[in-house]
């Protein structure tokens, strides 16, 4: 792999982290929020959970993409995928048949 390939691939994992941070801080701000405004304004119905678990569910999936392994969708997929695109499509002929 040649340095900007690997410059690109750096680049492009530091923006995923970047963006899962991003992500992070507007979910507890967003949320201490709705907290605050849950408890002073009706403490006695709370329902500030809810939100909080469903866009907690879309924080933890982003989370496993940007920091799981990525088996099934990260990079090597796509680069097993391409690889094998690439040897269909060399194997079909430019006619596509």
């Amino acid at each position: 792999m040649d340095e900007q390939a690997r410059y690109e691939r750096a680049r492009k994992r530091v923006e995923e982290l970047r963006e899962f941070y991003q992500h992070l801080i507007v979910y507890l701000a967003v949320n201490a929020f709705l907290v605050v405004i849950n408890l002073l304004t009706s403490p006695e119905h709370l329902w500030f959970y809810w939100p909080l678990f469903g866009w907690g569910i879309g924080l933890a999936i982003h989370g496993a993409t940007v920091f799981g392994s990525n088996r099934f969708w990260g990079s090597r997929w796509e680069e097993r995928k391409i690889k094998e695109l690439m040897e269909k499509d060399r194997s079909d002929g430019p006619t596509g048949q």
